[in-house]
Protein backbone atom coordinates (compact mmCIF):
# COMPACT_ATOMS: atom_id res chain seq x y z
CA UNK A 1 0.00 0.00 0.00
CA UNK A 2 1.12 3.42 -0.79
CA UNK A 3 1.04 6.53 2.42
CA UNK A 4 -2.73 7.34 1.66
CA UNK A 5 -3.87 3.99 1.47
CA UNK A 6 -2.05 3.11 4.61
CA UNK A 7 -4.21 6.02 6.35
CA UNK A 8 -7.25 5.07 4.79
CA UNK A 9 -7.15 1.83 6.38
CA UNK A 10 -7.12 4.07 10.02
CA UNK A 11 -10.79 6.05 8.95
CA UNK A 12 -14.32 4.43 9.85
CA UNK A 13 -16.91 6.23 8.36
CA UNK A 14 -20.79 6.41 9.59
CA UNK A 15 -22.39 4.36 7.16
CA UNK A 16 -26.45 3.86 7.09
CA UNK A 17 -27.70 -0.17 7.89
CA UNK A 18 -30.51 0.22 4.68
CA UNK A 19 -29.55 -1.05 1.65
CA UNK A 20 -31.26 2.33 -0.12
CA UNK A 21 -30.13 5.82 -0.11
CA UNK A 22 -33.90 6.74 0.13
CA UNK A 23 -33.98 5.27 3.88
CA UNK A 24 -31.07 7.40 5.08
CA UNK A 25 -32.24 9.13 8.52
CA UNK A 26 -29.01 10.97 8.72
CA UNK A 27 -28.12 12.12 5.09
CA UNK A 28 -25.79 14.48 6.70
CA UNK A 29 -23.34 11.91 8.24
CA UNK A 30 -24.15 8.62 6.21
CA UNK A 31 -22.81 9.21 2.56
CA UNK A 32 -24.96 7.84 -0.63
CA UNK A 33 -24.20 4.34 -1.86
CA UNK A 34 -22.00 5.51 -4.38
CA UNK A 35 -19.61 7.68 -2.44
CA UNK A 36 -19.55 5.28 0.14
CA UNK A 37 -18.36 3.16 -2.66
CA UNK A 38 -15.82 5.18 -3.97
CA UNK A 39 -14.45 5.67 -0.72
CA UNK A 40 -14.31 2.26 -0.02
CA UNK A 41 -12.41 1.13 -3.15
CA UNK A 42 -10.27 4.14 -3.47
CA UNK A 43 -9.84 5.55 -0.20
CA UNK A 44 -9.13 1.89 1.19
CA UNK A 45 -11.15 2.93 4.41
CA UNK A 46 -10.64 0.68 7.25
CA UNK A 47 -14.15 0.18 8.05
CA UNK A 48 -17.78 1.43 8.82
CA UNK A 49 -19.67 2.40 11.89
CA UNK A 50 -23.66 1.33 10.97
CA UNK A 51 -27.11 2.69 12.27
CA UNK A 52 -30.53 1.95 10.95
CA UNK A 53 -32.35 -1.05 9.77
CA UNK A 54 -33.36 -4.54 10.55
CA UNK A 55 -31.21 -7.19 11.63
CA UNK A 56 -31.56 -9.15 8.59
CA UNK A 57 -31.58 -6.32 6.51
CA UNK A 58 -28.11 -5.47 8.05
CA UNK A 59 -26.65 -9.03 7.05
CA UNK A 60 -27.28 -8.19 3.56
CA UNK A 61 -26.01 -4.27 3.81
CA UNK A 62 -22.48 -5.94 5.30
CA UNK A 63 -21.88 -8.31 2.54
CA UNK A 64 -22.37 -5.62 0.00
CA UNK A 65 -19.70 -3.27 2.04
CA UNK A 66 -17.66 -5.73 2.06
CA UNK A 67 -17.73 -6.94 -1.32
CA UNK A 68 -16.70 -3.26 -2.43
CA UNK A 69 -13.61 -3.12 0.08
CA UNK A 70 -10.00 -4.22 -1.00
CA UNK A 71 -9.49 -5.16 2.95
CA UNK A 72 -12.09 -7.06 4.62
CA UNK A 73 -13.83 -3.96 6.91
CA UNK A 74 -14.18 -3.69 10.49
CA UNK A 75 -17.67 -3.50 10.81
CA UNK A 76 -18.93 -1.58 14.28
CA UNK A 77 -21.80 -0.59 15.55
CA UNK A 78 -23.18 0.91 19.13
CA UNK A 79 -24.81 -1.87 20.56
CA UNK A 80 -24.47 -1.64 24.22
CA UNK A 81 -28.20 -3.08 24.88
CA UNK A 82 -27.74 -5.79 22.40
CA UNK A 83 -28.38 -6.06 19.06
CA UNK A 84 -32.05 -5.23 18.88
CA UNK A 85 -31.35 -1.88 20.02
CA UNK A 86 -29.73 -0.47 16.86
CA UNK A 87 -31.44 -3.35 14.59
CA UNK A 88 -34.81 -4.43 14.65
CA UNK A 89 -35.22 -8.13 15.28
CA UNK A 90 -32.56 -9.43 17.30
CA UNK A 91 -32.37 -9.66 20.89
CA UNK A 92 -33.20 -5.93 22.98
CA UNK A 93 -31.19 -6.47 26.27
CA UNK A 94 -31.92 -4.15 29.55
CA UNK A 95 -29.80 -0.79 29.61
CA UNK A 96 -26.34 -1.80 31.81
CA UNK A 97 -27.24 0.06 34.68
CA UNK A 98 -29.79 -2.12 34.71
CA UNK A 99 -27.52 -4.64 36.14
CA UNK A 100 -26.03 -2.76 38.69
CA UNK A 101 -29.30 -2.53 40.49
CA UNK A 102 -28.97 -6.92 40.56
CA UNK A 103 -25.47 -6.33 42.02
CA UNK A 104 -26.30 -4.46 45.04
CA UNK A 105 -28.39 -7.46 45.90
CA UNK A 106 -27.03 -10.36 44.02
CA UNK A 107 -23.56 -9.41 42.84
CA UNK A 108 -22.83 -12.93 41.63
CA UNK A 109 -25.87 -13.02 39.52
CA UNK A 110 -25.32 -9.61 37.95
CA UNK A 111 -21.76 -10.87 36.91
CA UNK A 112 -23.66 -13.74 35.48
CA UNK A 113 -26.16 -11.79 33.23
CA UNK A 114 -23.66 -9.40 32.51
CA UNK A 115 -21.29 -12.35 31.30
CA UNK A 116 -24.47 -13.31 29.34
CA UNK A 117 -24.82 -10.03 27.69
CA UNK A 118 -21.63 -9.45 26.38
CA UNK A 119 -22.19 -13.35 24.85
CA UNK A 120 -25.76 -12.82 23.34
CA UNK A 121 -24.51 -9.83 21.44
CA UNK A 122 -21.44 -11.59 20.08
CA UNK A 123 -23.36 -13.99 19.01
CA UNK A 124 -26.12 -11.75 17.12
CA UNK A 125 -23.86 -9.63 15.99
CA UNK A 126 -21.40 -11.81 14.19
CA UNK A 127 -25.07 -13.21 13.15
CA UNK A 128 -25.56 -10.15 10.58
CA UNK A 129 -22.24 -9.27 9.44
CA UNK A 130 -21.13 -6.66 12.54
CA UNK A 131 -17.00 -7.95 13.82
CA UNK A 132 -16.53 -4.82 15.59
CA UNK A 133 -18.86 -4.47 19.36
CA UNK A 134 -17.90 -0.26 20.68
CA UNK A 135 -19.32 -1.64 23.91
CA UNK A 136 -19.18 -1.90 26.80
CA UNK A 137 -19.88 1.31 28.16
CA UNK A 138 -17.13 1.28 31.25
CA UNK A 139 -17.94 4.92 32.68
CA UNK A 140 -18.79 5.12 36.41
CA UNK A 141 -22.03 7.01 36.34
CA UNK A 142 -21.46 9.00 39.33
CA UNK A 143 -23.04 12.27 38.50
CA UNK A 144 -27.04 11.87 38.23
CA UNK A 145 -27.21 14.64 35.92
CA UNK A 146 -25.04 12.95 33.44
CA UNK A 147 -26.68 14.02 30.10
CA UNK A 148 -25.11 10.88 27.72
CA UNK A 149 -23.54 7.97 29.89
CA UNK A 150 -26.34 7.71 32.60
CA UNK A 151 -27.91 4.08 32.58
CA UNK A 152 -25.57 3.23 29.60
CA UNK A 153 -23.19 2.61 32.11
CA UNK A 154 -23.25 -0.33 34.50
CA UNK A 155 -23.59 1.46 37.72
CA UNK A 156 -22.39 4.70 39.74
CA UNK A 157 -19.80 2.40 42.08
CA UNK A 158 -15.92 1.95 40.46
CA UNK A 159 -15.91 -2.18 41.95
CA UNK A 160 -19.15 -2.89 40.47
CA UNK A 161 -18.98 -1.62 36.67
CA UNK A 162 -15.07 -3.11 37.04
CA UNK A 163 -16.96 -6.56 37.74
CA UNK A 164 -19.43 -6.25 34.78
CA UNK A 165 -17.69 -4.47 32.88
CA UNK A 166 -14.93 -7.82 32.94
CA UNK A 167 -17.95 -10.29 32.78
CA UNK A 168 -19.31 -8.59 29.17
CA UNK A 169 -15.94 -8.78 27.88
CA UNK A 170 -15.59 -12.52 28.81
CA UNK A 171 -18.76 -13.23 27.49
CA UNK A 172 -17.96 -11.90 24.13
CA UNK A 173 -14.30 -13.42 23.67
CA UNK A 174 -15.15 -16.74 22.73
CA UNK A 175 -15.97 -14.90 19.45
CA UNK A 176 -14.34 -13.41 16.82
CA UNK A 177 -15.65 -9.96 16.93
CA UNK A 178 -13.74 -6.86 19.09
CA UNK A 179 -15.14 -5.36 22.01
CA UNK A 180 -14.76 -1.88 23.41
CA UNK A 181 -14.31 -0.02 26.76
CA UNK A 182 -15.55 3.31 26.48
CA UNK A 183 -15.26 6.04 27.10
CA UNK A 184 -11.01 6.67 28.37
CA UNK A 185 -10.23 8.03 30.99
CA UNK A 186 -14.08 8.08 32.13
CA UNK A 187 -17.25 10.27 31.36
CA UNK A 188 -19.02 9.55 34.14
CA UNK A 189 -18.90 12.35 36.31
CA UNK A 190 -19.83 15.44 34.26
CA UNK A 191 -23.03 17.49 33.37
CA UNK A 192 -22.15 18.14 29.82
CA UNK A 193 -22.82 16.19 26.99
CA UNK A 194 -19.55 15.76 24.58
CA UNK A 195 -21.79 15.61 21.40
CA UNK A 196 -22.72 19.06 22.38
CA UNK A 197 -19.89 20.67 23.73
CA UNK A 198 -16.39 20.07 25.85
CA UNK A 199 -16.49 18.87 29.43
CA UNK A 200 -14.24 19.21 32.09
CA UNK A 201 -13.01 17.42 34.68
CA UNK A 202 -11.33 18.64 37.37
CA UNK A 203 -10.91 16.25 39.63
CA UNK A 204 -6.96 15.24 41.04
CA UNK A 205 -5.05 12.15 39.74
CA UNK A 206 -5.98 10.14 43.40
CA UNK A 207 -9.35 10.74 42.25
CA UNK A 208 -9.34 9.55 39.08
CA UNK A 209 -6.98 6.20 39.91
CA UNK A 210 -9.26 5.54 42.38
CA UNK A 211 -12.73 5.90 40.49
CA UNK A 212 -12.60 6.41 37.05
CA UNK A 213 -9.27 4.17 35.73
CA UNK A 214 -9.86 0.74 37.66
CA UNK A 215 -12.27 -0.36 35.33
CA UNK A 216 -10.33 0.33 32.22
CA UNK A 217 -7.77 -1.50 34.11
CA UNK A 218 -10.22 -4.55 34.41
CA UNK A 219 -11.34 -4.41 30.96
CA UNK A 220 -7.43 -4.18 29.74
CA UNK A 221 -6.74 -7.26 31.93
CA UNK A 222 -9.92 -9.05 30.88
CA UNK A 223 -8.33 -8.70 26.61
CA UNK A 224 -10.71 -6.01 25.62
CA UNK A 225 -9.51 -5.21 22.18
CA UNK A 226 -10.20 -1.28 21.30
CA UNK A 227 -10.45 1.59 24.07
CA UNK A 228 -12.25 4.76 22.92
CA UNK A 229 -11.52 7.79 23.63
CA UNK A 230 -13.54 10.04 25.47
CA UNK A 231 -13.72 14.26 24.52
CA UNK A 232 -13.16 16.01 27.40
CA UNK A 233 -10.37 17.81 29.37
CA UNK A 234 -8.79 16.42 32.33
CA UNK A 235 -6.45 19.69 33.14
CA UNK A 236 -4.05 17.48 35.91
CA UNK A 237 -3.10 15.29 33.01
CA UNK A 238 -3.30 18.02 30.09
CA UNK A 239 -3.69 21.25 30.49
CA UNK A 240 -4.29 22.03 26.30
CA UNK A 241 -5.72 19.37 24.68
CA UNK A 242 -8.86 17.55 25.33
CA UNK A 243 -8.52 13.62 25.88
CA UNK A 244 -9.24 12.34 22.10
CA UNK A 245 -6.57 14.69 21.14
CA UNK A 246 -3.30 14.43 23.69
CA UNK A 247 -0.35 12.64 23.52
CA UNK A 248 -0.29 12.67 27.24
CA UNK A 249 -3.24 10.63 27.60
CA UNK A 250 -3.45 8.26 25.19
CA UNK A 251 0.26 7.73 24.79
CA UNK A 252 1.22 8.47 27.90
CA UNK A 253 -1.70 6.63 30.43
CA UNK A 254 -3.18 4.31 28.20
CA UNK A 255 -0.57 3.05 26.11
CA UNK A 256 2.75 3.13 28.61
CA UNK A 257 1.30 3.41 32.20
CA UNK A 258 -1.51 1.24 31.61
CA UNK A 259 0.30 -0.86 29.13
CA UNK A 260 -2.63 -1.30 26.93
CA UNK A 261 -1.51 -3.31 23.39
CA UNK A 262 -4.88 -3.16 21.54
CA UNK A 263 -6.60 -0.28 19.29
CA UNK A 264 -7.16 3.28 20.18
CA UNK A 265 -10.06 4.48 18.44
CA UNK A 266 -11.43 8.11 18.92
CA UNK A 267 -15.18 8.38 19.65
CA UNK A 268 -16.41 10.01 16.63
CA UNK A 269 -15.43 13.27 15.66
CA UNK A 270 -18.14 15.20 14.07
CA UNK A 271 -19.23 15.52 18.22
CA UNK A 272 -19.36 19.04 19.41
CA UNK A 273 -16.78 18.37 21.81
CA UNK A 274 -13.61 18.40 19.53
CA UNK A 275 -15.37 20.35 16.47
CA UNK A 276 -15.94 23.67 18.38
CA UNK A 277 -11.62 23.22 19.94
CA UNK A 278 -10.36 22.22 15.98
CA UNK A 279 -10.80 22.59 12.85
CA UNK A 280 -11.24 18.68 10.70
CA UNK A 281 -7.56 18.87 9.27
CA UNK A 282 -6.30 19.89 13.06
CA UNK A 283 -8.16 17.48 14.63
CA UNK A 284 -7.29 14.21 12.31
CA UNK A 285 -3.32 15.28 12.78
CA UNK A 286 -3.63 15.94 16.76
CA UNK A 287 -6.04 12.65 17.05
CA UNK A 288 -2.92 10.62 15.71
CA UNK A 289 -0.31 12.29 16.69
CA UNK A 290 -1.87 11.72 20.21
CA UNK A 291 -1.88 7.57 19.23
CA UNK A 292 -5.07 7.05 18.08
CA UNK A 293 -5.20 4.12 15.65
CA UNK A 294 -8.84 4.69 14.10
CA UNK A 295 -10.48 8.07 13.66
CA UNK A 296 -13.72 7.48 13.72
CA UNK A 297 -16.58 9.28 11.91
CA UNK A 298 -14.53 12.28 10.58
CA UNK A 299 -16.64 14.81 9.18
CA UNK A 300 -14.56 13.80 5.70
CA UNK A 301 -12.78 11.13 5.16
CA UNK A 302 -10.68 12.18 2.32
CA UNK A 303 -10.05 15.87 4.41
CA UNK A 304 -8.70 13.38 7.13
CA UNK A 305 -6.38 10.99 5.28
CA UNK A 306 -5.01 14.11 3.24
CA UNK A 307 -4.65 16.22 6.21
CA UNK A 308 -2.53 13.33 7.66
CA UNK A 309 -0.90 12.87 4.55
CA UNK A 310 0.46 16.38 4.25
CA UNK A 311 1.38 15.88 7.61
CA UNK A 312 3.85 13.08 7.29
CA UNK A 313 5.04 14.65 4.08
CA UNK A 314 6.26 17.97 5.90
CA UNK A 315 7.40 15.52 8.77
CA UNK A 316 4.89 16.52 11.90
CA UNK A 317 4.06 13.01 11.85
CA UNK A 318 6.50 9.99 11.47
CA UNK A 319 5.72 7.28 8.54
CA UNK A 320 6.58 4.94 11.53
CA UNK A 321 3.93 6.63 13.92
CA UNK A 322 1.36 5.38 10.78
CA UNK A 323 2.88 2.00 10.45
CA UNK A 324 2.38 1.01 14.00
CA UNK A 325 -1.18 1.61 13.70
CA UNK A 326 -1.42 -0.36 10.32
CA UNK A 327 0.19 -2.92 12.02
CA UNK A 328 -2.35 -3.35 15.35
CA UNK A 329 -4.93 -3.20 12.77
CA UNK A 330 -3.67 -6.09 10.33
CA UNK A 331 -2.85 -7.99 13.13
CA UNK A 332 -6.66 -7.31 14.39
CA UNK A 333 -7.76 -7.83 10.91
CA UNK A 334 -6.15 -11.11 11.04
CA UNK A 335 -7.89 -12.20 14.09
CA UNK A 336 -11.17 -12.31 12.69
CA UNK A 337 -11.30 -15.23 10.56
CA UNK A 338 -14.51 -16.12 11.00
CA UNK A 339 -18.15 -15.77 9.64
CA UNK A 340 -18.02 -11.64 10.01
CA UNK A 341 -14.94 -11.25 7.45
CA UNK A 342 -14.59 -14.16 5.27
CA UNK A 343 -14.84 -14.78 1.98
CA UNK A 344 -18.32 -15.84 2.41
CA UNK A 345 -19.32 -12.17 2.99
CA UNK A 346 -17.66 -11.43 -0.52
CA UNK A 347 -21.03 -12.80 -1.72
CA UNK A 348 -24.44 -11.51 -3.12
CA UNK A 349 -26.32 -13.85 -0.93
CA UNK A 350 -26.67 -15.45 2.88
CA UNK A 351 -28.58 -18.27 4.18
CA UNK A 352 -31.62 -16.50 5.49
CA UNK A 353 -32.72 -19.64 7.69
CA UNK A 354 -29.14 -20.06 9.34
CA UNK A 355 -28.96 -16.29 9.81
CA UNK A 356 -32.55 -16.23 11.59
CA UNK A 357 -31.99 -19.03 14.06
CA UNK A 358 -29.09 -16.98 15.43
CA UNK A 359 -31.31 -14.04 16.56
CA UNK A 360 -33.31 -13.46 19.53
CA UNK A 361 -33.41 -17.19 20.13
CA UNK A 362 -35.82 -18.44 23.33
CA UNK A 363 -32.78 -18.45 25.56
CA UNK A 364 -31.27 -15.14 24.94
CA UNK A 365 -35.46 -13.51 25.53
CA UNK A 366 -35.46 -15.32 28.29
CA UNK A 367 -32.63 -13.65 29.66
CA UNK A 368 -33.52 -10.35 28.93
CA UNK A 369 -36.62 -11.34 30.62
CA UNK A 370 -35.06 -12.12 33.40
CA UNK A 371 -32.57 -8.94 33.70
CA UNK A 372 -35.37 -6.58 33.52
CA UNK A 373 -37.82 -8.54 35.78
CA UNK A 374 -34.79 -8.73 38.50
CA UNK A 375 -34.14 -5.06 38.11
CA UNK A 376 -37.65 -4.11 38.36
CA UNK A 377 -38.50 -1.77 41.13
CA UNK A 378 -42.17 -1.35 42.96
CA UNK A 379 -44.29 0.79 45.34
CA UNK A 380 -47.16 2.37 46.79
CA UNK A 381 -50.34 0.17 47.17
CA UNK A 382 -50.21 -2.64 44.15
CA UNK A 383 -51.85 -3.65 42.34
CA UNK A 384 -53.59 -0.96 40.52
CA UNK A 385 -57.19 -1.68 40.79
CA UNK A 386 -59.06 -1.12 37.60
CA UNK A 387 -62.36 0.60 38.05
CA UNK A 388 -64.75 0.51 34.50
CA UNK A 389 -67.27 2.54 35.77
CA UNK A 390 -64.54 5.32 35.13
CA UNK A 391 -63.14 7.54 32.75
CA UNK A 392 -59.17 6.68 32.32
CA UNK A 393 -56.46 8.28 30.62
CA UNK A 394 -53.22 6.52 29.59
CA UNK A 395 -50.40 9.46 29.62
CA UNK A 396 -47.35 8.43 28.12
CA UNK A 397 -44.61 11.63 28.31
CA UNK A 398 -41.85 10.95 25.78
CA UNK A 399 -38.37 12.62 25.03
CA UNK A 400 -39.69 13.58 21.51
CA UNK A 401 -43.17 12.20 20.48
CA UNK A 402 -41.68 12.51 16.21
CA UNK A 403 -38.77 10.36 16.96
CA UNK A 404 -39.61 7.99 19.52
CA UNK A 405 -38.97 4.46 18.22
CA UNK A 406 -40.12 2.29 21.01
CA UNK A 407 -44.19 3.61 20.83
CA UNK A 408 -46.67 2.21 18.12
CA UNK A 409 -50.51 0.64 18.52
CA UNK A 410 -49.10 -2.70 19.48
CA UNK A 411 -46.42 -1.72 22.30
CA UNK A 412 -47.73 -2.67 25.43
CA UNK A 413 -47.57 0.67 26.77
CA UNK A 414 -50.60 1.40 24.57
CA UNK A 415 -52.06 -1.66 23.49
CA UNK A 416 -52.27 -3.22 27.48
CA UNK A 417 -53.87 -0.21 28.95
CA UNK A 418 -56.40 0.31 26.15
CA UNK A 419 -57.57 -3.46 27.10
CA UNK A 420 -58.33 -2.17 30.39
CA UNK A 421 -60.35 1.13 29.18
CA UNK A 422 -57.22 3.17 29.59
CA UNK A 423 -57.15 5.78 26.74
CA UNK A 424 -54.15 7.75 24.89
CA UNK A 425 -52.73 10.23 25.30
CA UNK A 426 -49.06 10.41 23.77
CA UNK A 427 -46.43 14.06 24.59
CA UNK A 428 -43.20 15.04 25.09
CA UNK A 429 -41.83 16.88 27.53
CA UNK A 430 -42.47 20.42 25.93
CA UNK A 431 -46.19 19.64 25.19
CA UNK A 432 -47.24 19.36 28.94
CA UNK A 433 -49.32 22.22 29.60
CA UNK A 434 -52.32 20.11 28.35
CA UNK A 435 -52.37 17.62 30.87
CA UNK A 436 -53.87 19.12 33.89
CA UNK A 437 -57.13 19.81 31.52
CA UNK A 438 -58.19 16.58 31.68
CA UNK A 439 -60.67 15.15 35.07
CA UNK A 440 -60.11 11.35 33.67
CA UNK A 441 -58.35 9.24 36.01
CA UNK A 442 -55.16 9.10 34.84
CA UNK A 443 -52.10 6.02 34.77
CA UNK A 444 -49.11 8.38 33.71
CA UNK A 445 -46.29 6.45 31.75
CA UNK A 446 -42.99 8.50 31.97
CA UNK A 447 -39.94 7.43 29.28
CA UNK A 448 -36.98 9.87 30.22
CA UNK A 449 -33.56 8.30 29.94
CA UNK A 450 -30.03 10.42 29.27
CA UNK A 451 -29.56 9.76 25.44
CA UNK A 452 -26.90 11.84 23.30
CA UNK A 453 -27.55 14.93 22.43
CA UNK A 454 -30.53 15.76 24.32
CA UNK A 455 -28.04 17.94 26.57
CA UNK A 456 -30.18 17.27 29.90
CA UNK A 457 -30.90 13.88 31.47
CA UNK A 458 -34.07 14.33 33.39
CA UNK A 459 -37.03 16.36 33.26
CA UNK A 460 -37.01 19.70 32.51
CA UNK A 461 -38.57 22.77 34.65
CA UNK A 462 -41.81 22.66 32.62
CA UNK A 463 -42.47 19.12 32.77
CA UNK A 464 -41.63 19.47 37.01
CA UNK A 465 -44.32 22.15 37.37
CA UNK A 466 -47.31 20.21 35.26
CA UNK A 467 -46.79 16.64 37.46
CA UNK A 468 -46.66 18.84 40.82
CA UNK A 469 -50.39 20.25 39.27
CA UNK A 470 -50.93 16.58 38.17
CA UNK A 471 -50.56 15.69 41.48
CA UNK A 472 -52.22 18.16 43.30
CA UNK A 473 -55.45 17.37 41.26
CA UNK A 474 -56.29 13.78 42.49
CA UNK A 475 -56.41 12.03 39.66
CA UNK A 476 -53.51 10.27 39.08
CA UNK A 477 -54.17 6.15 39.49
CA UNK A 478 -50.71 4.63 39.28
CA UNK A 479 -47.22 5.37 37.75
CA UNK A 480 -44.91 3.45 35.86
CA UNK A 481 -41.11 5.49 35.26
CA UNK A 482 -38.98 3.53 32.07
CA UNK A 483 -35.25 4.57 31.90
CA UNK A 484 -33.82 6.95 34.16
CA UNK A 485 -33.72 5.99 38.08
CA UNK A 486 -32.71 9.87 38.56
CA UNK A 487 -35.91 10.43 37.38
CA UNK A 488 -37.94 7.63 39.46
CA UNK A 489 -36.31 9.24 42.70
CA UNK A 490 -37.36 12.50 41.96
CA UNK A 491 -40.83 10.94 41.47
CA UNK A 492 -40.91 9.24 44.26
CA UNK A 493 -40.02 12.31 46.55
CA UNK A 494 -43.07 13.91 45.31
CA UNK A 495 -46.10 11.05 45.22
CA UNK A 496 -47.99 9.60 48.34
CA UNK A 497 -46.62 6.74 49.44
CA UNK A 498 -49.78 4.73 48.62
CA UNK A 499 -49.15 5.79 45.14
CA UNK A 500 -49.01 2.45 43.06
CA UNK A 501 -45.84 2.85 41.22
CA UNK A 502 -43.11 0.48 38.81
CA UNK A 503 -40.03 1.60 37.79
CA UNK A 504 -37.87 -0.56 34.92
CA UNK A 505 -34.66 0.33 33.12
CA UNK A 506 -35.76 -0.37 29.78
CA UNK A 507 -38.43 1.32 27.64
CA UNK A 508 -38.65 -1.26 24.92
CA UNK A 509 -41.85 -3.78 24.22
CA UNK A 510 -40.00 -6.23 26.80
CA UNK A 511 -40.19 -3.64 29.40
CA UNK A 512 -43.16 -2.15 28.52
CA UNK A 513 -45.11 -5.85 29.26
CA UNK A 514 -43.59 -6.78 32.63
CA UNK A 515 -44.03 -3.25 33.96
CA UNK A 516 -47.94 -2.99 33.24
CA UNK A 517 -48.14 -6.96 34.37
CA UNK A 518 -46.76 -6.34 37.47
CA UNK A 519 -48.88 -3.00 37.83
CA UNK A 520 -52.11 -4.60 37.23
CA UNK A 521 -50.95 -7.88 38.74
CA UNK A 522 -51.30 -9.59 35.57
CA UNK A 523 -49.88 -12.81 34.63
CA UNK A 524 -46.20 -12.23 33.90
CA UNK A 525 -45.41 -15.87 32.36
CA UNK A 526 -48.52 -15.79 30.29
CA UNK A 527 -47.79 -16.77 26.88
CA UNK A 528 -49.13 -13.59 24.32
CA UNK A 529 -51.28 -14.73 21.40
CA UNK A 530 -49.01 -15.75 18.70
CA UNK A 531 -49.76 -12.88 16.24
CA UNK A 532 -49.19 -10.06 19.46
CA UNK A 533 -45.96 -12.11 19.97
CA UNK A 534 -44.43 -11.57 16.34
CA UNK A 535 -45.39 -7.83 17.01
CA UNK A 536 -43.70 -7.01 20.41
CA UNK A 537 -40.79 -9.13 19.20
CA UNK A 538 -40.76 -11.85 21.44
Amino acid sequence: MNLRAKIGQMIVVRASGYLFDHQRRYPAWEADNQTLQRWLTELNLGGVILLGGSAIEVKSRSQQLQSWAQIPLLIAADIEEGVGQRFSGATWLAPPMALSAIAYKNLDLAVEYAQQMGAITAQEAIAIGINWLLAPVVDVNNNPNNPVINIRAFGEDSEIVSELTKAFIEGAKPYAILTTAKHFPGHGDTATDSHLDLPNIPHDNARLTRVELPPFINAIAAGVDSVMSAHLTIPVWDKEYPATLSHKILTGKLREELGFEGLIVTDALIMGGVTKYATAEEMAVLAVNAGADILLMPEDPEIAIESVYQAVTSGKITEERIEQSLQRIEKTKLGLVSETIGEEDKGDGFNFQSTIELLAQRNSIKIAQDIVRDSTQTGGKLPLSVHNDQAKRNLLVVDDVINCSFLDLAAPAIAIPQKLGYQRQVLDQNSLGQINNDSRQTLLQVFIRGNPFRGTAGLTANAIAQYQLLFNKGNLDGLIIYGSPYVKDWFLSQIMNDLPWVFVYGQMNLAQEIALKTLFNLDIDQELPSNITNDFGF
